[in-house]
């Protein structure tokens, strides 16, 4: 009898001191609260972010680094004046969204402002702006919000904590229910774990779909209507959760005979209720990062595999702890512990592989490990895992040499540590998918670096904008664009333009320029060396009005 209350005050000491890990990591990873990362990336537009270009166009065009779906009014085009420059419903045509733009817009600056779905089920939000002609004041009133509630926020990876912690007390109890569990011993604390995992699974499902209306569309808690709601049952993400729900009911009506102990289950049975497994977890990667990685169909299979190989061995530990350790004899034990610590083996086995494959995949670089979020939890994780392993090494170990003096209880006492690891381990991973991998951040820099260089530059009867791509040593384009001084287009007569870098001692270079239209010429001129290059422009608007302009552009 005090061994068995020294047991379960050790169980609630090591429960006591996982659970205060997983409290003070879900503080440091949720709080304070700020504005969500988006997981796909604005890659480019046309017009580009911050240009200027010389006539009003007639639509503009958002490329992401991954497929976007649309949320219903929130994409708008601000006029300079503050109205509403856009007409018609915006099309998305995988990750690339036209939106329709009224004729005729007046001069000045457009704010361009947008929030849509990533493929990984993440909302996307931001703004560009350009204008035509020239520069105006940015109008801002009635943009599209930018921000995800605080309290949504944090609740999502709570929601996606149930959920796995799901999965551990529903696949690893049913695996051993079904192919370890001595006939003698009552099922009726597993069948309570299974059901536990049941709800905890179908209540993530339903608290995930709740949530995903206000998370997309930057709503409260409890701010989403109706039409957000349904507009969530009809995207690919409230597809995929109904595909859940679905998969679990059918599970639970399979799974009474075998948790009754009655002896009804058929193999035909158990290898439906595998199928629906596989199926159930499928759906946790068709929500997340996999559905958007460079190689979509790797992803989502590593990724089911790991939580499979999760599952297996966190819920087999459970099962161990709770029920076989202190219920089995010495007999049953003899036969079911070796048993399990090759399943154990082969579990962590395909967890560390197919962990590996995915960071590779998510992380794209050895610098993002160390210089991202995502890989610093990623590294954490990593820890974590090596401890737990090598936990499960020596219980491995108790396991194979089993004449060791109290090996029962000394094993018992290994698996309550792995359990308390492996779940702080469950709550990083609820914490990494809502953390941007590397690829996206990088696809963001290197899609919103412009290395277009636009200057205007005036004298008292002209206005010149001059475009340099990209603003590197070698060929450069240049355009330029004259206007007068209320910003109306100014036509030119002849064009002539030089550049000059002192610094290295050349001269000045003349540079060929074509007539595009009466206010727009190009040039093309090879730059041999970096520096700040002198542009001198001189226009000739009438056979006696000629003026002469000059601008500095850094060239890299």
């Amino acid at each position: 009898m005090a061994r068995m209350f020294g047991d379960r005050r050790s169980l609630r000491r090591v429960l006591a001191t996982g659970a205060g890990l997983l409290f003070g990591l879900l503080l440091t990873l949720l709080g304070p609260a700020s504005p969500a990362s988006a997981h796909a990336a604005l890659v480019g537009s046309d017009p580009g972010n911050g240009t200027v270009v010389p006539d009003a166009p007639n639509r503009v065009t958002l490329s992401f680094s991954e497929s976007v779906q649309l949320l219903a009014g929130k994409i708008q085009v601000l006029a300079p004046d503050g109205s509403r420059a856009d007409q018609g419903d915006p099309q998305a045509a995988g990750n690339s969204i036209t939106i329709p733009l009224r004729a005729g817009g007046a001069r000045g600056t457009y704010l361009v402002s947008f929030r849509v779905i990533s493929a990984d089920s993440h909302p996307v939000a931001g703004s560009i702006t350009f204008s035509v002609g020239a520069p105006s004041a940015t109008p801002s009133e009635g943009a599209v919000a930018e921000d995800v509630d605080p309290v949504v926020r944090t609740l999502i990876p709570i929601g996606k904590y149930l959920g796995y912690a799901g999965l551990v007390l529903l696949v690893g109890p049913v695996l051993v229910l079904a192919l370890l569990w001595p006939h003698r011993l009552s099922r009726t604390g597993p069948a309570r774990l299974v059901w536990t995992g049941l709800g905890l699974i179908a209540f993530s499902t339903l608290l995930s779909m709740w949530l995903q209306a206000p998370y997309a569309t930057g709503a409260g808690v409890f701010g989403a209507s109706l039409g957000d709601l349904q507009e969530v049952l009809g995207s690919t993400f409230g597809a995929v959760m109904l595909v859940r729900l679905g998969v679990i009911a059918a599970a639970a009506f399979l799974l009474r005979p075998l948790l009754r102990g009655e002896g009804g289950e058929s193999k035909a049975d158990l290898a439906l209720l595998g199928v629906l497994g596989v199926a159930a977890l499928a759906t946790w990667p068709l929500t997340g990062h996999p559905t958007a990685s460079p190689v979509a169909g790797v992803s989502v299979v590593v990724d089911a595999v790991h939580l499979s190989a999760m599952a297996v061995w966190l819920g087999g530990l459970v099962m161990l702890v709770a029920f076989l350790l202190p219920r089995a004899d010495e007999r049953e034990l003899g036969a079911i512990l070796p048993i399990w610590s090759r399943w154990a083996f082969t579990a962590v086995g395909a967890l560390i592989l197919a962990g590996v494959i995915q960071a590779l995949i998510e992380v794209s670089s050895f610098s993002g490990l160390f210089k991202s979020t995502y890989g610093q939890l990623i590294l954490v994780k990593a820890g974590l895992a090596a401890l737990a392993i090598g936990v499960a090494a020596l219980s491995r170990r108790m396991v194979l040499s089993r004449s060791t003096p109290g090996g029962p209880g000394r094993l018992r006492k290994a698996v309550l540590v792995e359990l308390a690891i492996t779940a702080v381990i469950l709550g990083v991973t609820s914490a990494l998918v809502q953390i941007p991998p590397p690829r996206t951040a990088e696809a963001a820099q290197t899609g919103t670096t412009s290395t277009t260089v636009t200057q205007t530059v005036k004298d008292s009867t002209m206005s010149l904008q001059v475009d340099v791509f990209p603003a590197t040593v070698g060929n450069n384009s240049i355009h330029l664009y004259a206007y007068t001084l209320d910003n109306k287009p100014l036509p030119v007569v002849e064009w002539t333009a030089t550049a000059a870098l002192a610094s290295a001692n050349i001269e000045p270079i003349e540079i060929p320029l074509l007539r595009i239209t009466d206010f727009h010429a190009i040039g093309d001129i090879a730059l041999p060396q970096a520096g700040d290059w002198k542009l001198t422009f001189t226009i000739r608007t009438s056979d006696i009005d000629r003026s002469t302009l000059s601008t500095t552009v850094k060239v890299n």
